[in-house]
């Protein structure tokens, strides 16, 4: 039997279940779970750098999606405030649309 020791999304032990095979899980307390959490998003984001198609991009950009979604929530804030907080900074320091890529800064 292959052991994971991952953390998963919430249905896949419904969808394990579905299959008639046999598996083990655990709920993590909250230490563990941000620091699952932060691994998960390390592991998505490493899929995402693999990718080489768009259409797999964008199934990897909604799954590190997913994993924002659960530390605004476990930071104790919605989505829609890290957009807000995104959107402030955008128009502070600007986002990353013009491509621009610093050499160097002269030093005084």
């Amino acid at each position: 039997m292959p052991v994971y020791n991952k953390l998963v999304r919430d249905r896949i032990p419904e969808i394990i279940e579905s299959t008639g095979k046999k598996f083990s899980t655990r709920i993590l307390d909250n230490d563990e779970y941000i620091k699952e959490l932060k691994k998960k998003s390390y592991e998505e984001l490493e899929e995402y750098v693999s990718t080489t198609s768009d259409e797999d991009a964008l199934e990897e950009l909604a799954d590190l999606l997913e994993i924002i979604h659960a530390l605004a929530e476990y930071h104790g804030a919605s989505f829609e405030k890290v957009e807000e907080i995104r959107q402030r900074k955008a128009e502070k320091r600007g986002g990353f649309k013009e491509k621009i890529f610093l050499i160097e800064v002269e030093d005084e």
